[in-house]
C-alpha cells in the first residue's frame, strides 16, 4: 500500500454520470510545514485514484496494463483550482467522473471534497493518453479499456 490509506473505493451514481469515490487519510507525508497538503501531493493521491478506478472499477489490472501490456497512459494536460486546505489527519474523498472519451485520451474530471462536510477542496481536470510503451508513441484506446469505461457508466 503507498502513503495513502484506502478506506473505501465505490462507484456510485451521480445524476446521469457514474462515480469512481475513493476516500483517503491525509498522511504526514502529504503536508508541507504548515501541516497541509502540499499541492504536488495532490497529484501523488490522484493518480493512486486513477490506478485503483482502473483496478477496482473498471476490472482492468492497472499494474497488468503497464507492465505486461506494455500500455503508458501519460497525463497530457491537468487543469487544477485548489479551493480549499486540507489538514493531516483528515479524510478527504476524491470523486472521478469520465468527461470525455476519445480515440487515444481519455478525460477524467476529479473533486476532492471534505469529509467532513467542509465542501470541495480542488477540481481538477486530466487528459490521459493511452501510449505504446516500446516507441513512446500515442496509440488507439485499446477496446477492453473502451468496454470497461463503457459497462461501469452504465451499470454504475
Amino acid at each position: 500500500m503507498d502513503q495513502l490509506s484506502k478506506d473505501h473505493a465505490s462507484p456510485e451514481a451521480h445524476g446521469s454520470r457514474a462515480v469512481f469515490s475513493q476516500a483517503v487519510t491525509v498522511r504526514f507525508s502529504n503536508c508541507d510545514p504548515a501541516g497541509i497538503v502540499f499541492f504536488p501531493q495532490y497529484f501523488v493521491l490522484l493518480n493512486g485514484v486513477v490506478e485503483d478506478w482502473f483496478t477496482l472499477a473498471l476490472g482492468i489490472d492497472y499494474a497488468h496494463l503497464i507492465g505486461h501490456q506494455g500500455i503508458g497512459l501519460p497525463t497530457v494536460s491537468l487543469q487544477c483550482d485548489f479551493l480549499a486546505p486540507s489538514r493531516m489527519g483528515e479524510k478527504i474523498e476524491f470523486k472521478l467522473r469520465v468527461g470525455r472519451v476519445g480515440k487515444r485520451s481519455l478525460t477524467v474530471d476529479v473533486e476532492c471534497v471534505g469529509g467532513d462536510g467542509d465542501g470541495a477542496r480542488l477540481r481538477l481536470r486530466q487528459v490521459l493518453v493511452t501510449t505504446s510503451l516500446i516507441d513512446h508513441r500515442a496509440i488507439d484506446i485499446p477496446a477492453d479499456v473502451l468496454a470497461a469505461i463503457s459497462r461501469w457508466e452504465n451499470t454504475a
